[in-house]
């Protein structure tokens, strides 16, 4: 049984009344491996509620599955810098054999330029490591949001820091711990497929699910391609 672990900010964690890009790629994973081939883990279960400004809601959206695991080590406002420190106890706690990490947005646009960033990427493997030396890790880089539009400086800094992730990617990819770098949807939009220009609506979450089965489809063998159909369902 492979077990998944959701590493990720505002757009993996979610926020009261979502589906998630989670709750879509466990649907996916129960599709390709069954119900009985994987588990999510995470030390974390709850959605960020808006109105308290706090990780505090288990309110998914009504039409989500009351059997979906909403395990998770993702955050409102965290990146690289915040979850490098936590990853190798949450490890320990929650062992997980695969990570889907969906981080750095918040990292250029507040706290860290792309090589700092970077730096703490190469701090998060080495941590994951450190917990079990046989982790796989899929990462996805950074989609630039509504404000590199109008920000050229930052545009460019997620520009830099996508340069970084794939090089540290090459760098850090072992056999016994394989790292992947995650292609961004190619038909992502921001203003179709998120409702703020940064956060996924249902659209948004089918293709960032997507983003990471084929990924793991294409290079390890897990699971099948993304089932293209659902990003056609009517949003539920």
């Amino acid at each position: 049984m492979l077990r998944f672990m959701f590493v990720g900010d505002s757009m993996t964690i979610g926020s009261a009344g979502e589906h998630t890009w989670r709750h879509r790629m466990w649907q996916h994973l129960r599709a390709t491996l069954g119900p009985g081939g994987f588990a999510v883990t995470g030390p974390r279960t709850a959605l960020h509620d808006k109105a308290a400004g706090e990780p505090v809601s288990h309110d998914h959206h009504p039409a989500a599955s009351p059997d979906f695991p909403r395990n998770h080590l993702a955050g409102w406002g965290e990146g690289w810098l915040h979850m490098a420190p936590q990853i190798a106890g949450a490890l320990d706690s929650d062992p997980a054999d695969v990570l889907l990490v969906s981080l750095g947005l918040i990292d250029l646009g507040f706290y860290t330029n792309a090589e700092q960033t970077a730096d703490n990427v190469r701090a998060f493997v080495t941590a994951a490591r450190s917990a079990n030396p046989h982790v796989r890790m899929a990462l996805l880089p950074v989609i630039p949001n509504i404000r590199a539009e109008s920000d050229a400086p930052f545009a460019a800094e997620v520009a830099r820091f996508n340069e970084l992730l794939a090089k540290a990617a090459a760098d850090l990819d072992t056999p016994r711990s394989p790292l992947l770098l995650a292609s961004p949807p190619p038909t992502y939009d921001i203003h179709a497929d998120t409702y703020d220009g940064t956060h996924p609506n249902a659209s948004g979450e089918h293709k960032l699910a997507a983003a990471f089965a084929d990924a793991m489809s294409q290079a390890w063998g897990i699971g099948a391609p993304y089932d293209a159909e659902r990003l056609l369902t009517p949003a539920r």
